[in-house]
């Protein structure tokens, strides 16, 4: 009898880790396909048109527009919902093939990844609710109000120094292809790992720009008392668009953000779950 309820016991967390990992390869469909809209907008700035928010959630708020937008922002939200508690679990009790330091490093990147994932669920659930909202305003405004109050600057100039750190780890993260190693390489043909090679390395450092811009500008804004410079990535896009040479720059970074959410799409069929 026991024999019998040990097996069932296994057979149901085999069924609910299969559904687990489908949730998960349906979150990095809808990852690429926001990050696909985000390098969309983004080139709409490069270009002086009249855009919605250059982030992340400006995409998402592009998806709730459409026919039955509202059902995908939603699907996106449980894929990434499932995208989190798959990291979680990698942070609690995963990544037993590392040893050492790299075990720990793991793990505090599924971490990471964690509160990342989080995030963007919480933004889709938010527009899904509400497709009206304008994320940057919103962190204009809690940036303000965190300034307000005691040791506000220096919390919101931490979290800027934060943000520009984990830029700069995601260009190093890229250029080193570390990415690689979370791949089922092994099930790819030698052209295919040729062409997700160079997405990853494109998307990450070119994500890894966009996030370490948006941190400096956090930073500046605590350090200036300056709310309307902490508008995150919208503002960051913008900032670069000011520049000499704006227009290609901004140009090539969309490009890369673009070829972020290529490798994503590619990352649902071949990541290792």
């Amino acid at each position: 009898m026991s024999l019998t309820r040990n097996a069932e016991a296994t057979a149901a967390r085999t069924a609910n880790s299969r559904w687990l990992e489908l949730l998960a390869r349906a979150g990095f469909i809808g990852y690429g396909v926001v990050h696909l809209l985000f390098a969309w907008l983004a080139l709409q700035i490069a270009f002086g048109k009249p855009a919605d928010d250059g982030d992340q959630s400006g995409a998402l708020r592009t998806i709730a527009a459409q026919p039955l937008g509202k059902v995908l922002v939603i699907t996106i939200a449980v894929g990434l919902l499932a995208m989190a508690i798959w990291q979680a679990l990698e942070a609690a009790v995963g990544h037993r093939v590392e040893q050492g330091k790299e075990r720990i490093w793991e793990r505090l990147a599924s971490v990471g990844r964690t509160i990342v994932y989080l995030y963007f669920a919480w933004t889709a659930f938010k527009v899904f609710k509400d497709a009206g909202s304008n994320s940057a305003d919103q962190q204009e405004a809690l940036t303000g109000k965190a300034m307000e109050s005691a040791g506000g600057r220096w919390l919101v100039g931490l979290a800027g120094l934060v943000l520009a750190a984990i830029g700069v780890g995601l260009v190093i993260y890229g250029l080193v292809k570390r990415f690689e190693k979370h791949l089922k390489t092994g099930e790819m043909d030698p052209r295919t790992r040729k062409v997700t090679r160079r997405l990853g390395i494109a998307g990450y450092v070119s994500k890894g720009v966009a996030y370490g811009i948006s941190g400096l500008l956090i930073i500046l804004a605590a350090v200036n008392y300056d709310p309307e410079r902490a508008r995150g990535l919208d503002a960051a896009l913008r900032t670069l668009r000011e520049q000499s040479y704006g227009q290609i720059l901004l140009t090539i970074v969309a490009l890369g953000i673009a070829a972020f959410g290529v490798f994503c799409l590619l990352q649902s069929r071949y990541r290792k779950v």
